[in-house]
Parts: C-alpha cells; structure tokens; sequence
C-alpha cells in the first residue's frame, strides 16, 4: 500500500470482527431476468437491508464504538443529509454515546425523522448559506463532542470496506465492482476489500452526472468540487472527495463513470418491480450504470452494491408518476 493512503484491508478486516454480531450480514441477490438482459451474471449487495437502512451503519459503528471504547469525548457530532446522520444516531445509541447531528433543512422527511427516532439532536441549517463543516466544528468544540465525518475518515472508510468483503465471501471473485460515489467512503473501503479478496476485479464508482466531482478529480488528477448539485442522489451531493478518500479513490479505483437522473429512477423502478426491494436513488448508480451501458459487463461476473433503502415514499409516488 502506498505511504499516502490511511487505510489498508486489514482495518477492514478488524472493523468486520467489530461488527459481527452488531450489523446485519445483508443478503447477496440475484436476477436471472437481468443476467439475460445486460448477459453478464449480476450479485446484488443489498445495503437497503442494513441496521437504518444503509451501508452507513458499518462506517457509524466502527467509529463510535472504538470512541466509546476509548471514552475520550462526551458525544458524538455528525452532519450529513440522511443516512450518515441515522448511522451516528443509531450507533451512538448501541455505544452509549450522546449524538447530535448537523443535518440540512431540505434533507428528506424521511430520514430527519428516523434520525431524531433514534435518538439524536438534530440541528438544522440552510445549505445556501452555512457551511456544514464549519457549524459542524464549531458545535464539536462548543460542546466538547467527537466529530465523525460523513466519509473522510479511516475508521468509517475500513467499516464500509466489510460490505464488499462480505461480498465476495459469498460470491467469489468479481471480474468488475460497480460502488456508488459521494463522498468517497464506501468506495474507498470497496476497492480495498477487492484488492485483496478479487485482485483480478475491476472497480469502478459511479455518480450522477449532476454531481460529478469525483469522476472529475478522477480524471484530472486534482480535486474538483460542486456546490449544491440538483440530484435526486442525495446520498452523492457531497461536494468534493475528502482528504483521504481523494488518494485512494484516484490510486486505487480502476474507473468513474456518471449516470443521469432519469436511468437513476429507470432503475429504481425496476428493482421495485422485478426484484421488489425498496432502493433510494443512490443505492441503484451501479445498477444505472450497467442499464445505461456506460461500463462494459459482458460475459462477466459483477457485483452492485445497493447502499440503501431510505426514501420518502411521497417523493418516490412524485418520480414513478412523471
């Protein structure tokens, strides 16, 4: 592993032993019907099943239950449009710890309202005018708290790594791996556990067309950044890779290719209908992008991982319906 790079596959291997018997080991799933239609043979790593509904609960987890462990702060602060925020209000509750989470005010009802069930502080903001990392730092030394980044950290990166790795326990080895990409985590922690368990595998992460930074930075080898993309892949509305993430996704990952809204709702509505599993719409990118054709799957083995299920059921009606 390169000295720049924070993470290596053996902390996904130790956050995997911390989350045995914690997180759920979620289903790998098939679909003859797709296998026929894009004529490769797909594994689905359905996240959408996790603890809160995400992959985000291994990365939460992993963290607060190493700060926990080490009792240094009295609580934990997150900020994060939905699914992270669930993931730190959850763990935080498994860990003992308090949780207060910096979440925006157009952040999906849905997930606002699991965040505070859980058990969570929830602080609003108006992402046109505050910036969340500085509101975000801010509170955390107000109040004396730990702040646990949405991605942007070794711990939550080696937890999103064990998705991946159960995957290909189960499946075996990968010709291609298609992550989706916000900020950077989840396919940072992927590429490691295909690294080492699939070496032959290709990776490639996937973002909206409409919030295409990584694949940007990813192609020009500096870090591009967007403010406030219009997706309906709230999931992916980070604007930049991170400061660990950057390095490893442009070292590591063999591609980025970006998706429109329309095949992320295409997508959706099928795995709805045919695979009847609940997505959000960042969950299907990699699934979009084998529907699209924008990678190159034929006669190979892919795995797609599904990063959640946690979406606003009106707005869900509101996109079918167009």
């Amino acid at each position: 592993m390169s000295a720049s790079l924070p993470v290596e596959y053996q902390d996904v291997v130790r956050a995997a032993i911390r989350l045995d018997g914690v997180a759920h080991r979620t289903p790998v799933l098939t679909s003859r019907t797709l296998d026929d239609q894009v004529a490769a043979r797909v594994f689905f790593k359905c996240e959408n099943l996790q603890r809160m509904g995400a992959f985000k609960f291994r990365g939460a987890y992993n963290a607060l239950s190493q700060l926990a462990a080490r009792g240094s702060a009295s609580g934990a602060i997150a900020y994060s449009s939905g699914n992270h925020a669930q993931a730190v209000a959850l763990a935080g509750r498994l860990t003992g710890l308090s949780a207060t989470i910096v979440m925006p005010e157009n952040a999906p009802a849905v997930k606002l309202a699991a965040t505070r069930d859980y058990g969570a502080e929830v602080i609003t903001y108006d992402p046109e005018v505050i910036v969340r990392e500085e509101l975000a730092a801010q509170l955390a030394a107000e109040r004396d708290l730990h702040l646990i980044p949405p991605f942007d950290h070794p711990h939550i990166i080696a937890g999103q790594g064990t998705a991946v790795r159960e995957l290909l326990q189960e499946a075996g080895p990968l010709d291609l791996l298609l992550v989706p990409c916000g900020g950077g985590g989840l396919l940072s922690g992927s590429v490691l556990s295909a690294r080492a368990l699939s070496p032959g595998c290709r990776v490639v992460g996937v973002e909206p067309e409409l919030g295409d930074d990584a694949t940007r930075s990813f192609r020009t080898g500096k870090l591009c950044t967007v403010k406030n993309p219009a997706t309906i892949a709230d999931g992916a509305r980070t604007s930049a890779l991170g400061e660990l993430t950057f390095p490893m996704v442009t070292q590591l990952v063999d591609d980025m290719v970006t998706v429109t809204d329309d095949a992320l709702v295409a997508a959706m509505r099928w795995t709805m209908e045919r695979m009847k599993i609940v997505v959000e719409p960042t969950a299907v990118l990699g699934l979009a992008a084998l529907m699209e054709r924008a990678v190159n799957a034929e006669g190979m083995r892919v795995g797609i991982v599904l990063s959640g299920g946690n979406v606003d059921l009106k707005q869900f009606a509101a996109w079918f319906g167009k």
